[in-house]
């Protein structure tokens, strides 16, 4: 999903000018059993059981959709599942050469959707009593923080209050992308701990990879795994997510999947190769819809978190969102739970995550009860830049 102030100030438009439905929302407890999702062929685009959710419409879907490649879009993908209706289609190339449609299981990178499996393996890890959600960085990694560092902890690490810096390297320019795409970086190395903390920690929250860099190297330090060796025996097998992976160096997407483009000079430049350990436990893996669409369903269904630490996924801190000055006036409020991003228009809360990496932008969400869940795909041709248009007109079709 878009990140969530955008997404607010865009259907807020969209409200006022009479684009939006209105909505009530479909949540519901996070413990009640869930249906696994259903194949397209027996999931209508009609609702299966009552919903005070707006009724899809196949015409604004595919609207929203619009006609692919454009200027901006080579290719988009979305499946929409759950009781209140479903639907899916595609729209564009899959590569320059063949001109093959998107196919259905495309895998994509699903960059800051990643977080989402961290923050699951390490809250398994608290339920286990292997993580301490209060102790400190410095238990638990002595050495790894300058002494002068005030004490941060695993909470303020997974709710994004830690205040910690990463590298600065534009990875999101064309250029540096090009020049470095196949770099290896060692885990840890990503973090910037020459500068102090922007904040005191657990002041202020700042949507940031160092947070869950460091909470990748919390999961190895108590497990004595590696952090892709933990996400797949806790999360992609025990789901049988076939599609799914979480790379540390290899740069290529197998199986069936979508190229990504960058347009250089009016030419199609060809991304879709890049070594992901600089993205690591923030922004690395792999996936599909199926599969994304099925980590919603097992994981607010309950069967991936016991309730207590699946709660703090849905809970945001209660700390303004960082904005660089010191003026009260202008703070906006945090957005993030542990993992999850939360999306609030009127009454209707979707819960999910976006995620974005050169010729890639990706998001999934849903109500908390499950009844309307979205995943889409969109290739971009312009890295670096704002959630696409399309991405938008996407969800205010799904929800709105």
């Amino acid at each position: 999903m878009p990140e969530p102030t955008r997404t607010v100030a865009l259907l807020t438009t969209l409200a006022v000018t009479g684009g939006a439905a209105a909505v009530v929302a479909g949540d519901a407890l996070v413990g009640a059993p869930a249906a696994a999702a259903a194949p397209a062929a027996r999931c209508p685009i009609a609702p299966s059981q009552p919903t005070t959710l707006p009724e899809l419409s196949a015409e604004r879907l595919r609207a929203a959709l619009g006609t692919l490649p454009d200027a901006e879009v080579s290719a988009a993908l979305v499946q929409i599942r759950g009781s209140a209706g479903c639907w899916q289609d595609s729209e564009g190339i899959a590569d320059t050469r063949s001109h093959r449609p998107v196919p259905p299981d495309a895998r994509f990178r699903i960059g800051s959707m990643t977080k989402v499996f961290t923050a699951v393996v390490a809250l398994q890890l608290v339920a286990e009593g292997r993580l301490d959600l209060d102790r400190s960085v410095q238990h638990y990694l002595p050495g790894l923080l300058p002494a002068d560092y005030p004490t941060i902890t695993v909470r303020q690490v997974l709710s994004y209050t830690s205040g910690l810096n990463g590298v600065g390297v534009p990875h999101k320019d064309p250029d540096w992308f090009l020049a470095h795409r196949y770099d290896h970086w060692a885990p840890g190395s990503q973090l910037d701990l020459t500068r102090p903390p922007l904040f005191t920690p657990g002041s202020r929250q700042r949507y940031a990879n160092a947070d869950y860099w460091l909470a990748g190297l919390l999961i190895e330090r108590v497990t004595g795994n590696r952090w892709d060796e933990e996400v797949t025996e806790r999360i992609i097998r025990p789901l049988h997510l076939t599609g799914t992976s979480a790379p540390v160096d290899d740069p290529r997407i197998h199986g069936p999947h979508v190229r990504g483009y960058e347009v250089i000079d009016g030419r199609w430049v060809d991304v879709t190769e890049a070594n992901p350990s600089l993205q690591w436990s923030a922004a690395a893996m792999i996936s599909t819809a199926g599969d994304l669409d099925r980590l919603l369903v097992e994981l607010f269904g309950g069967r991936l978190v016991p309730p207590a630490q699946l709660e703090l996924m849905f809970t945001v801190p209660d700390v303004p969102a960082y904005d660089g000055d010191d003026d009260p006036t202008n703070d906006r409020p945090a957005e993030y739970g542990m993992g999850l991003s939360r999306y609030r228009m009127g009454a209707l809360t979707i819960w999910g995550k976006s995620g974005d990496r050169p010729g890639y932008n990706s998001g999934f969400g849903a109500t908390r009860d499950l009844s309307r869940r979205l995943v889409y795909s969109v290739n971009t041709l312009h890295m670096g830049g704002e959630q696409p248009d399309i991405a938008q007109r996407i969800i205010v079709s799904t929800f709105f």
